[in-house]
């Protein structure tokens, strides 16, 4: 997930994510940041606010990396008030 977010593939990177969890293989704190970030590269608001969901159910919102990417992505979908 990381390389496709980390190379502008946020598409590719938000289809594994979800195939992962059909998978039952569950996201953990290094795998929301990457694809948090595949989101904020692609504007991708309504799918970050579902794994912001996500992250604040598996209580990970307080790990410092997980909370930079949820920043940046909405920064970077333009709703920096909704962080």
């Amino acid at each position: 997930i990381a390389a496709y977010a980390q190379h502008g593939h946020g598409k590719e990177a938000l289809q594994l994510f979800k195939t992962m969890q059909l998978e039952g293989v569950q996201p953990d704190r290094m795998t929301f940041p990457a694809i948090l970030n595949a989101c904020a590269s692609m504007a991708a608001l309504s799918e970050g606010k579902v794994i912001h969901g996500s992250v604040t159910e598996k209580g990970l919102e307080s790990d410092v990396v997980v909370g930079n990417a949820i920043i940046n992505m909405y920064g970077k979908c333009g709703t920096l008030d909704d962080s």
